[in-house]
């Protein structure tokens, strides 16, 4: 007998989903109205029996669909013509609904435990790299984050300069799984929570400097700081785009 692959497989859904599932559905009864004011992050957690994070995401999720909107110092309102959009919208697990982002507090749990690893390898050559060095120098030429090319520009030279830590280590797996992580780093969701907790431009100019401090601790073969710095700008990370 040969067993078939299932058509559709399971998955295990991200606490994220789950919240914005419920959300739609708030949205769908009424009871999140068309243009309403919706509750806070920490009473939304508080509804959903979870934690920040994942209303956050939750948030940004329903955002990139359009249901959602934010207004910087007002709150997260219901868009107008959200009921419309999920009326027209394909079934959530249907094969024509897209695959969920990875959700970006899980990424950077996986960081944490990855990239100092990856700073230690890297420094034991103790070489420059002109790739990295090119992408921090793209990295310290923003000067209005506010503007969409440059926060694009931000966003790549940012993912693809710790992918090029990875790549500075010589070893082909770590540079493998690396690319998982900028992956990750280049979704719709991890955009838009990066976009709306590092929205200022002095805030840019701490991450560049920490950056360098990762960088020059491996070209000075010091594994303990290279490690050191990756691990506490990575913190920095988390509390920027997803607070507890």
């Amino acid at each position: 007998m040969t067993l078939l692959p299932p058509e559709h497989p399971f998955r295990p859904k991200q606490i994220y989903e789950q919240v914005a599932e419920r959300m739609r559905a708030d949205i769908r009864a009424g009871q999140f109205a068309p243009e309403a004011r919706l509750p806070s992050e920490r009473e939304l957690a508080a509804r959903f029996g979870v934690g920040r994070p994942a209303v956050r995401e939750a948030l940004g999720a329903l955002q990139n669909e359009g249901l959602v909107h934010t207004r910087r110092n007002s709150g997260t309102y219901v868009s107008g013509d959200a009921p419309q959009r999920l009326a027209a919208a394909p079934p959530a697990g249907s094969a024509l609904a897209p695959d969920a982002d990875i959700s970006p507090s899980s990424a950077l749990d996986v960081r944490l435990v990855l990239e100092p690893a990856i700073a230690r390898r890297a420094a034991a050559h103790a070489q420059r790299d002109p790739i990295a060095e090119h992408y921090l120098a793209q990295m310290d030429s923003i000067v209005d984050v506010t503007d969409a090319v440059q926060r694009a520009l931000w966003n790549e030279s940012d993912r693809l300069f710790h992918r090029q830590l990875a790549v500075m280590t010589g070893d082909a797996l770590l540079v493998k799984i690396a690319d998982e992580v900028a992956k990750a780093m280049n979704q719709p969701l991890w955009k838009r929570l990066k976009d709306d907790g590092i929205y200022d431009l002095s805030r840019v100019r701490l991450y560049v400097s920490e950056h360098r401090l990762i960088y020059e601790a491996i070209v000075n073969g010091d594994a303990d700081a290279a490690a050191f710095y990756v691990e506490q700008h990575i913190i920095r990370v988390r509390r920027d785009i997803a607070p507890k």
